[in-house]
């Protein structure tokens, strides 16, 4: 279902987990999202990060591989480019300098995550 908000907006996912990787790809591209990657680590993150690439909002999952994502939230939120997380673990392990960014559950099914990037693009125009 297409939303307004996320109509031709470009989308970082990264996601190391190829099933869910193509699942949020598919559900933000339906949704009218133009998505970049999906990319499953913090260097690959980092290079669509750093290369300048016009990024209007990420998702990022938390642990890739072992490592945690947190670097690029911080290069995200330096470059002011809302995102969300999504993890599988308790959304109060994530640091206090992230509390005000959205956390969605890792499941099967990431329904919820285009309407949490939504939230995040619309909080941050009106910032």
């Amino acid at each position: 279902m297409r939303d307004p908000v996320l109509k031709d907006r470009r989308i970082l996912v990264v996601e190391d987990e190829y099933l869910i990787a193509d699942l949020l790809a598919s559900d933000l591209a339906d949704a009218g999202a133009i998505v970049l990657g999906p990319v499953g680590s913090l260097g690959d993150a980092f290079e669509l990060i750093g290369e300048g690439a016009l990024i209007d909002a990420a998702v990022l999952d938390v642990n890739l591989g072992g490592e945690l994502v947190y670097p690029a939230a911080d290069k995200l939120v330096e470059s002011a480019v809302p995102f969300v997380f999504t993890t599988g673990y308790d959304p109060l392990s994530i640091p206090p300098r992230f509390a005000g960014i959205r956390c969605c559950e890792k499941s099967a099914s990431s329904s919820g995550v285009p309407t949490a990037v939504a939230g995040a693009i619309e909080g941050a125009c009106r910032s």
